[in-house]
């Protein structure tokens, strides 16, 4: 029986990527996310025609805990089981810190801690009852060090290497392996929209914020492919990861080994 995964914020950027991999690695995936419907569906159903896999779409805001537990319950209908959990679902907002909204401050916890938290919640117990089971936390180099006017990403992406720990230590004896992905600058839409706020925030160019901000951090002067992370994501899935659980993997050019 083909195991199944629910990847949050899966209708662009690494949460597509990470769908993409887990599809063709034989596994059946719920994706998650806004977008276009029409972009959406045309996402689905390439996915599910290049690899085989059973692709379905649900559209919950990771924001919201009722809608978190509605996603679960469509997926087990769907699919009949849950075996891996892709905690990727993020927003961002650049600003000094005595001028960051309050709101989006509690909606980046929210989207980026609390939702991880409430999925793992609702799905933790039927993986440790099978004996086997994934979680993994797209988090980020930002879960390792910080980067000023960032203050509500860094503090969310930090609880999120601390719930991995807490997550992998419950798991161990179980077969379930809790790992995080922590990612360095990639090109993606979150990260196209932050070189604008960025550059207002630093009153500087965007030119100068890719050149001297970005991509100054990794040491390869490149971004990350979200190939890359979709292929890790993949060998956490398998069975040759067993023992790799409450990890923190950067993938940033070399970013954290300063």
């Amino acid at each position: 029986m083909r195991k199944t995964a629910i990847v949050t914020g899966s209708t662009s950027g690494i949460g597509l990527g990470i769908a993409e991999a887990l599809a063709g690695a034989g596994m059946n995936v719920m994706l998650n996310g806004f977008g276009e419907a029409c972009e959406i569906e045309a996402h689905r159903r390439r996915i599910a025609g290049r690899s085989g896999s059973e692709v379905g779409y649900n559209a919950a805001d990771m924001s919201k805990p009722d809608a978190i537990a509605s996603l679960v319950e469509e997926t087990r209908e769907r699919f009949g089981r849950i075996d891996i959990v892709v905690n990727n679902a993020g927003v961002q907002t650049v600003a000094p810190i005595e001028d960051f909204p309050r709101e989006r401050w509690d909606l980046i916890i929210a989207v980026n801690l609390s939702a991880a938290f409430h999925l793992v919640r609702l799905t933790f117990a039927e993986m440790k009852d099978r004996g086997w089971g994934r979680v993994i936390n797209v988090a980020s180099a930002h879960a390792l060090v910080a980067s000023p006017f960032k203050s509500a990403y860094v503090a969310a992406k930090h609880g999120i290497l601390g719930l991995t720990k807490t997550v992998a230590l419950e798991g161990a004896e179980h077969g379930v392996t809790c790992n995080a992905i922590c990612p360095g600058y990639v090109l993606t839409p979150l990260v196209e929209k932050q070189i604008p706020e960025t550059a207002k925030a630093r009153g500087i160019s965007e030119e100068a914020v890719v050149r001297d901000v970005l991509l100054a951090a990794q040491p390869t002067r490149a971004f990350v492919e979200v190939g890359q992370l979709g292929a890790l994501a993949a060998f956490l899935c398998s069975d040759a990861a067993a023992q790799i659980t409450g990890t923190a993997l950067p993938v940033d050019g070399g970013w954290t080994a300063h």
